[in-house]
Parts: C-alpha cells; structure tokens; sequence
C-alpha cells in the first residue's frame, strides 16, 4: 500500500512539473483570467459545465468565486450548470442527456458571459453540445480537457489539455489550474 500512495504521489508531481514548464499553458491561463475579468467587469457571468468529477470541479470552481478564494471581497457571479437537479433530470428526461448544458447555456447565458467546459475525455457528448450552443449565443468558450482535445479544439476560445493520460491525473491538473484561475481573477479585479 505504501508503494501504491508514493506511486501515485510521484504520477502527481511529474503532472503538476509538467504544468509548470509549460509555457503555452501558463500564457493561455492568463488570457483566460483576463477574459473572465473582463466579462465580470462588464456585469457578465462564468458558467461551469462538467460530467461526473468534472461536475464536481465546475461546481468546487463556481462556489471559489461566488463565495471567496483567498480573501474576503464581492462575490463573483458565476453558475454551476451542473446542481440543479430537477432542470438536469427534466432536461434528461425530456431532451436526453447530449442536451442538458445545451439548454442551459440557451435559457440563461448571454453573449459576452464565458463557458467553462470540463472534459477529461475531451468527447463529452452534453459538454461539447453546451460549446456548440455558447458559440451560438456569442459566449466566449474555455475548455479543459485531456489529451484528446480534437472535439473541443474548434469549439473553444482557449482550451488547456492536461499533460496526463490517467483520468485523475487529468482531474487533479483541472483542479490546480482553476485554483490558478480563481486567484488570477481576484488578484486582478480586487488588486490582492
């Protein structure tokens, strides 16, 4: 067991080395922070949209910059279009699942608001069919995925792979990157 956790710990690290040497990766994150900046500062919102551990990470993401990151200033507005239980399964239910962030972004995004969409696959059905409809409606779109980014690429903005091939490493990479998000914005919008 105690080879498994220093194993594993070890895939972690090289994941997050990874990160930081990666020079694209850190310049498109900081495209990403301005833009949010600048649609918050212009009264838009930050929609987050995942699957599974992914929703977990939109949710986790939209509730650092409602609530507070790192210091206590105005919440931010951002939305999880993954909590709403009754709009998810009525959307499921009646539309399919390819549609449950299609029609959310559709009934409450606006154009000049950022989609946040997580995709550890890159292939998530719903997600890329929630980009689709951003593109539609003139909402700037950001994408995390894995290595297979192919779907995402041509419907993001930015799009950030994680420099893993294991699902959780991809997963631990999102995380870490949208803690770096959430404080490129508060530093930026509250001088912190």
């Amino acid at each position: 067991m105690k080879q498994y956790i220093a194993n594993e710990i070890t895939k972690t690290l090289e994941t997050v080395q990874r990160l930081a040497d990666d020079a694209e990766i850190a310049s498109t994150l900081e495209q990403i922070a301005k833009t949010c900046c600048a649609a918050l500062g212009d009264g838009k919102k930050i929609l987050f949209a995942g699957n599974g551990g992914s929703a977990a990470d939109a949710q986790h993401l939209a509730a650092e910059l409602v609530g507070r990151f790192t210091v206590d200033r105005p919440g931010l507005a951002a939305i999880a279009l993954t909590t709403d239980t009754s709009v998810l399964t009525a959307l499921a239910n009646d539309y399919g699942v390819d549609c449950v962030f299609a029609r959310q972004v559709s009934a409450i995004g606006s154009p000049g608001d950022v989609l946040v969409a997580i995709s550890t696959s890159g292939r998530s059905r719903n997600v890329l069919r929630g980009l689709e409809e951003a593109r539609r409606k003139s909402i700037v779109t950001v994408g995390f995925t894995g290595p297979h980014s192919e779907d995402m690429a041509s419907l993001c903005d930015y799009l950030i792979c994680a420099p893993a091939q294991q699902t959780a490493k991809i997963q631990e990479a999102h995380i870490v990157l949208g803690h770096i998000l959430c404080g490129l914005i508060e530093k930026e919008m509250f001088d912190v």
